[in-house]
């Protein structure tokens, strides 16, 4: 088949290269395309926005398939003019990439569907905005309605600076008619993850996690940019925080524009502040990132042929994604000066040198050819983007490959990745065991709890039966591994919990799981009837008795840390605050 690809930045690189290994592809156009997307596709001098060009280009052509890299033609029509045209494209419609186009379009979206977001509001005229900002006060984020090229978010930690940052989005028009409106919102505080999945409209198909690093310098300093890179996976959303954002903000964003008329088919795009068990979406994009893609795609193993077919013809849900367990990182080397002011036109030299070493993959974003030489075209040059077993190992192997290139005043953070860094080595405080991976989903509800106070906890499998020498190892060396408490959850006989108390000193918490045929009073029984001089505690059955589990875990660690005791303080005057909202409720019905 022939396929078009519209744009011309890195994400368009990678998937031109995602493309390209897919043996249902017989030639590939990329539009304007540059000068890595040169050796392996034709590129056409059509800029990204030119629709009608396009759409004339893929009919002379013979395109099978169109795939829509920017948001530009996405927010311009381009999915609804081709397919009125009869061709078949990939991206979201007009109407559904408002989801982008308008940032007070996905505001009143996710506060009609609950999806959890920071509280503000839509402006129009400049006055009210201003006065918004003066009764709310700072620290918080002043947003250009519309496309403005990943630069019209502004984080005020003034009011001052709030409402400079106003003048220059309605008054001085910075970023055009994307500042005809402006949304107005909460400083949110965490950590930044992006969170991306295939969508036909119905089905939702994740793809790891990963993040981004918007501002230009180390330690998230400086302007904000396109993204300066990113890595894969993002250790901020594990297992439970990913099913989470499915069930909290991709599945009801998917289902809640088919309800507003406006079915998505895409990529979907979460930018998502994570603080602890909170989860906000920032914004929501209708395509891949830049420069998430770049890591994200080398990781997908499979065809993206057969799923962005499947996406058109909305049976998304007949596709599996398969991934490499590897990490991967993207650095982006931008010209020196970029955001603002930088020089195009400078020589650069060492790409070969860098694409020679294995699992490394070097994404044009803003570059041309001149004869044979590659020149600097754009702010954001290059993505480096290495695979490695680790994290560590891959950003070390794309720092290696960024030492190899080199032109004028080449710029790029020397950080990235390395929230990852600090997280992982975080050590757990909880050891978490359970007699099989079918217990997971009784024990989320402990995993919540110590999201909730920021307590690093681990996980495994042992079993009482069938692999005792392991379980007593684990609670053997769990002292010495600083954990200072343990919770074991296990069904019918149930042994676990006693196992492990046999060989450690460390608190033992027993959570009963309701998996056999006695509703769990079995599981019960086994695990409070313990020898004497093998204490176990156990506080309820199946999901309370995780929950409970894990708040009674953070009691025990609370009597010799002030701090935490203090949060446990508010976390049961919260649990009281509740319990008066829901008797207020009730006395409506007097």
């Amino acid at each position: 088949m022939n396929v078009l690809v519209v744009g011309g930045g890195g994400r368009e690189h990678a998937l031109v290269w995602k493309i390209a290994q897919s043996p249902r592809v017989k030639k590939i156009f990329c539009a304007p395309g540059n000068a890595g997307i040169a050796r392996l596709a034709d590129c056409v001098p059509i800029g990204a926005a030119e629709i009608d060009k396009l759409l004339d280009f893929a009919r002379d052509k013979g395109i099978d398939l169109t795939v829509v890299g920017p948001e530009d033609p996405l927010a311009g029509g381009i999915v609804d003019q081709f397919e009125a045209a009869g061709l078949r494209i990939f991206g979201a419609s007009q109407r559904a990439a408002r989801i982008e186009s308008s940032k007070s379009f996905a505001k009143a979206i996710m506060q009609k569907y609950g999806i959890p977001t920071a509280k503000g509001q839509t402006f129009t005229r400049f006055a009210q905005a201003q006065a918004y900002v003066k009764k709310i006060g700072a620290p918080l984020v002043v947003k250009a309605d519309g496309l403005a090229a990943g630069k019209g978010v502004i984080v005020c930690s003034t009011e001052k600076m709030a409402l400079d940052a106003l003048r220059q989005i309605m008054v001085d028009r910075q970023f055009g008619d994307a500042g005809t409106q402006v949304v107005v919102e909460e400083c949110l505080v965490g950590e930044e993850s992006s969170f991306l999945a295939f969508t036909d409209g119905k089905t939702v198909l994740p793809l790891p996690s990963s993040q981004d690093h918007k501002p230009v310098f180390d330690d998230d300093k400086g302007l904000n940019t396109g993204g300066m890179g990113a890595y894969s996976p993002a250790p901020v959303v594990d297992q439970y925080l990913h099913q989470r954002i499915m069930n909290e903000v991709m599945i009801p964003m998917v289902n809640g524009m088919a309800a507003e008329g406006c079915p998505y088919k895409g990529v979907l795009y979460a930018g998502l502040m994570i603080q602890r068990d909170t989860i906000k979406v920032l914004e929501f994009n209708g395509r891949f990132g830049d420069p998430e893609a770049q890591p994200l795609l080398v990781r997908m193993q499979n065809d993206i042929i057969p799923v962005m077919e499947a996406i058109i013809d909305e049976r998304l849900d007949t596709c599996r994604l398969e991934i490499d367990p590897r990490a991967s990182v993207c650095v982006v080397m931008a010209a020196g000066g970029y955001p603002e002011k930088y020089k195009k036109g400078l020589e650069i030299s060492g790409i070969d040198n860098a694409n020679r070493m294995r699992d490394v993959v070097v994404f044009h974003a803003g570059t041309q050819l001149d004869g044979k030489k590659i020149l600097s075209s754009g702010g954001r040059v290059l993505g480096v983007t290495a695979l490695g077993n680790t994290v560590e190992l891959a950003i070390k192997k794309a720092y290696q490959a960024v030492a190899k290139i080199s032109w004028s005043n080449v710029h790029y953070r020397s950080d990235i990745g390395k929230k990852a860094l600090l997280r992982m080595q975080t050590k757990p405080c909880v050891g978490i065991v359970m007699g099989s991976d079918s217990d997971l989903a009784v024990m989320e509800g402990a995993l919540g709890i110590f999201k909730k106070f920021g307590i690093p906890i681990e996980m495994t499998v042992a079993s009482a039966h069938r692999s005792p020498a392991r379980a007593a190892e684990y609670a053997a060396s769990a002292k010495a591994r600083g954990l200072q408490v343990i919770i074991a959850g296990a069904g019918h006989a149930a042994h676990l919990a006693g196992v492990l108390a046999a060989h450690t000193t460390l608190p033992v918490i027993g959570v009963p799981i309701d998996s056999s045929c006695l509703q769990g009073f079995d599981a019960l029984l086994s695990t409070v009837q313990m020898p004497p001089g093998i204490p176990v505690a156990t506080v309820s059955i199946g999901k309370p008795g995780a929950k409970n589990a894990a708040i009674l875990a953070v009691q025990i660690m609370a009597v010799s840390n002030d701090d935490l005791a203090a949060e446990l303080a508010a976390f049961k005057k919260e649990m009281a605050v509740e319990v008066e909202k829901k008797a207020d409720r009730l006395k409506a019905y007097r």
